[in-house]
């Protein structure tokens, strides 16, 4: 595993979302309002007038149109409340960006929800965050600080606003699964799609976008959409959020104007493309190394080159590590996040991880991966299986040449190095499958149940590979059902993951 430090704050253009930060490690309130200053509030529909004017989009990925966000909510409100959720619960291991502005300028992302929980008539503002980490701390101290300045008689806003820590997990950050657990469920997504916009936070009508997207709008307020409009490309104007890591020499989180060369980002963190760059996290998409030299940071340059920009995740590869067994290690991760909630998840996702790692170990096929993709694609509940079908599918595209190596030598001949980013966890145990001679009767039903892991001889009797702790549940059941009651289930040894 290669160690992860926190990252450095750089820029390719002006300093917007990152401005002052060269000088201080955290803006607070004073500081903000000397180098920000306070936004004047605006009704609702100027509000919706200045974010169309720019065509502002949600930064936390799928890219929606904020205004209408807005207008859906001030619809379904009327006279009723409302609810302004700022989604910081970045479950996306290869992003940091949401958690920087959390951290180290939380009162621009206060701003931005603050002006638009004023312009809605807004019951609260409501702030989930991962629970225990540095950015929870960071933003209820910046809580703490606008209610100390109102009782000194600054003129800060009367909305409340609330912090909520949530578990962090890769589907924590999905809307429905951030409501739920803002009301005190499961975080979780929901079996049915339910609109925030029309019932959210309680119930009422919630407008739901990213930090990112809520510190943008504050940038908005404060300069004009005239103003903000002066830098970026003329259909995504403004400046992005971009978190590097992987093989990058500097890991970092890079404001860049829009229209900037991927290459050039690369550049600034010392880093090759290498067998390829992931863009758009986990759910993303793979450039190859020709692709990425003339791919373009936004929206429609990054459709062009064949990804998505999404959260603006970029993360190269490098030439030193295996890249097939790096996609193999994500997916494994992505079918322990499940929800568990629906049979693609629950069942398809933990065989698309299988079948990529039996093509890792150059023992499966291409068309085997396929097969188990087809087998999630547009059946989920949520948007999970969908995402990392791109995911993996992307890396059978990206990789033909190394998967062409593992499954003629077994091996591309590169170790697996951990440089996609995965969660720090606690030791995870791997587990043997142990069978008792005297009992075994060559039913074959455990080959069955679990064939990445068992092979029969020529007279039907078992031998067994380590089974990886994400498919523990599997191995559990290939013990209970074992006919003769030969097979046992018993930990072998300590790994750590990420």
């Amino acid at each position: 595993m290669i160690p992860h430090r926190a990252p450095d704050v750089l820029r390719l253009g002006p300093a917007r979302l990152t401005a002052g930060l060269d000088h201080t490690r955290r803006l607070d309130l004073p500081a903000h309002r000397t180098l920000h200053g306070e936004p004047a509030p605006r009704d609702v529909e100027t509000l919706i007038a200045e974010v169309n004017e720019v065509d502002m989009r949600g930064r936390g990925g799928a890219a929606f149109p904020f205004g209408r966000k807005l207008r859906a909510v001030a619809d379904a409100s009327g006279s009723r409340e409302c609810v302004v959720l700022v989604n910081g619960a970045e479950g996306e291991p290869a992003s940091s960006k949401d958690a920087m502005l959390l951290i180290r300028a939380p009162h621009l992302v206060l701003d931005g929800a603050v002006l638009a929980a004023e312009a809605l008539n807004a019951r609260e503002v409501v702030v989930a965050t991962a629970r225990g980490e540095v950015a929870e701390s960071s933003i209820a101290a910046a809580v703490a600080e606008r209610r100390a300045a109102k009782v000194a008689g600054a003129a800060e806003s009367h909305i409340p606003i609330r912090v909520v820590g949530l578990e962090e997990r890769f589907i924590s950050g999905e809307g429905g699964a951030l409501v739920r657990a803002v009301n005190g469920l499961e975080g979780i997504p929901p079996g049915r799609k339910k609109r925030a916009a029309t019932s959210g936070v309680d119930g009422l009508p919630t407008l739901l976008s990213n930090t990112e997207t809520f510190a943008q709008l504050a940038v908005l307020a404060e300069l004009g959409p005239e103003k903000y409009a002066e830098v970026g490309t003329s259909r995504e104007p403004g400046t992005v959020l971009l978190t590097v890591s992987g093989g990058a020499a500097t890991n970092a989180v890079i404001e860049a104007q829009t229209g900037t060369l991927l290459a050039d980002v690369l550049d600034l963190c010392d880093a090759e493309p290498g067998e390829g760059v992931l863009m758009g996290g986990y759910h993303g998409a793979f450039l190859t190394p020709q692709a990425a030299v003339s791919a373009v940071i936004s929206r429609e340059g990054m459709k062009q080159a064949g990804a998505d920009l999404g959260a603006g995740i970029i993360v190269p590869l490098g030439e030193a590590t295996c890249p097939l067994g790096e996609a193999a290690r994500v997916a494994a991760y992505l079918a322990a996040q499940s929800a568990g909630q629906c049979g693609p998840c629950r069942l398809g996702l933990p065989d698309v991880a299988r079948q990529l790692l039996a093509l890792a170990d150059g023992t499966g096929s291409t068309d085997a991966v396929r097969r188990a993709v087809r087998a999630v694609e547009r059946r989920g509940a949520c948007f999970h299986p969908d995402g990392t079908a791109k995911f993996v599918l992307s890396a059978l595209d990206a990789f033909e040449s190394d998967i062409a190596l593992h499954l003629e030598f077994g091996s591309c001949g590169r170790p697996v190095l951990g440089v996609l980013p995965l969660p720090e966890q606690e030791v995870e145990p791997e587990y043997r499958l142990d069978v008792d001679w005297t009992r075994c009767e060559g039913h074959g039903l455990c080959a069955h149940l679990l064939p990445e892991f068992v092979a029969l001889d020529e007279y039907g009797f078992p031998s067994f590979k380590t089974v990886p702790g994400w498919m523990a549940k599997e191995a559990r059941r290939a013990v209970d059902m074992c006919p003769a009651l030969a097979l046992r289930l018993a930990e072998s040894s300590m790994v750590r993951t990420g």
